[in-house]
Parts: C-alpha cells; structure tokens; sequence
C-alpha cells in the first residue's frame, strides 16, 4: 500500500499536486482542508468548530482532526493507498497516524515536501484568495500567521519522518509539470 504525506506550508501546491498524484498512482485523497471545508459549508457542529479555529489562522485540535481522519480511512477498505494532505501538522498527529495505520496493518510510505519560500506563498495565497473567495487567502495578516502557526507548529514534524529515513523535500517553485515530475521521481525511486 502506498500511503504518502503531501508536506508543505500553505500556499505550496499541495492540493494542485495531489490531484495530479492521485490520478496517476490510484490513491485515495485525504484533505484535512477539504473536510472541513464540507463541515464549514455544511454548518455542522465539527465544522462550525473548525471554523472558529481556522478563522484566526490557528490549527483545528488534534483529536478532532485525527478523528475525522480514521473515519475517512475507514470508508475506504479496499484502497491502493492515500494521500495525506494537510496532514499530519504535529508531531502529536503523526504518532497518532502511525498508530492507526499499525492497526490496519500499513505505514506511511513517504513524505512528500513542497518546498517554497514565503514570499512567494504570501503571493500565491492572495491570489487564491481573490479566485477562490476564502476568507483566509484574503487576509495578509491572516496569510502570515498561517505561515507562522506553519513554522512553530507544522514544520517540526519534518524531523519526525526524517527520524525514519521517509522524507523527501522537492522544489515547489516551477511549473506545476515539472514539479509533478520531481514528485513522481520521488515516488519512483524510493
């Protein structure tokens, strides 16, 4: 099973690359951002939480996330393997994630970075921002506390699939291509 972690700060091209690498290796899409997106539109009682978190650019609660999150693993039993996007974002989640996926008898296989420099997320998040009508692309204030909430909280977990020989960082900066390339390359060669 091929169960890959699609890493990056926001802005990265996470979701862009995700859908390219779901249609070629067959993988089951897991976006935290997605879920609470249909949560937030759908006025329910998770959504509505997330949202109040989201709003102030802050991380969702880990046991909330990681319990949506086994149950979206658990509607897919006969799954080649998923893409983890936007998530795990602490080191709390991912020992949480490896202890689920233990107990269905998988590992996450690799992690996947999308390496950008900030200024350059701070441009793509303001103009997904004016396309896409998030609330929180619009902001810059909001966009810099993502990206710092990103830098104190997220990052660290980088160590942690490091610790295990199961991270590889690619160039996010480039035509979205080229970059789906270096990540197939990754994939390929692992």
């Amino acid at each position: 099973m091929l169960n890959i972690v699609l890493f990056g700060p926001p802005g990265a091209g996470k979701g862009t690359q995700s859908e390219k690498l779901i249609d070629k290796y067959k993988l089951v899409h897991l976006s935290t951002g997605d879920i609470f997106r249909y949560n937030i539109k759908n006025a329910t009682e998770l959504g509505t939480l997330a949202k109040s978190y989201m709003d102030k650019g802050q991380l969702v609660p880990d046991e909330v996330t990681i319990k949506m999150l086994e149950a979206e693993v658990n509607k897919h039993a006969n799954a080649k393997g998923f893409i983890f996007d936007g998530f795990p974002r602490t080191h709390n989640q991912a020992e949480a994630l490896e202890k689920f996926l233990a107990s269905k008898n998988t590992s996450i296989t690799l992690m996947l970075a999308l390496e950008v420099e900030e200024q350059e997320l701070k441009k793509r998040l303001l103009l997904r921002g004016k396309d896409s009508g998030r609330a929180d692309d619009k902001d810059p204030e909001v966009i810099q506390k993502r990206i710092n909430v990103y830098n104190a909280e997220t990052a660290p977990v980088k160590s942690f699939y490091e610790s295990q020989k199961k991270y590889v960082g690619v160039n996010g900066i480039g035509s979205i291509d080229d970059i789906f390339k270096s990540l197939c390359n990754a994939i390929d060669t692992f």
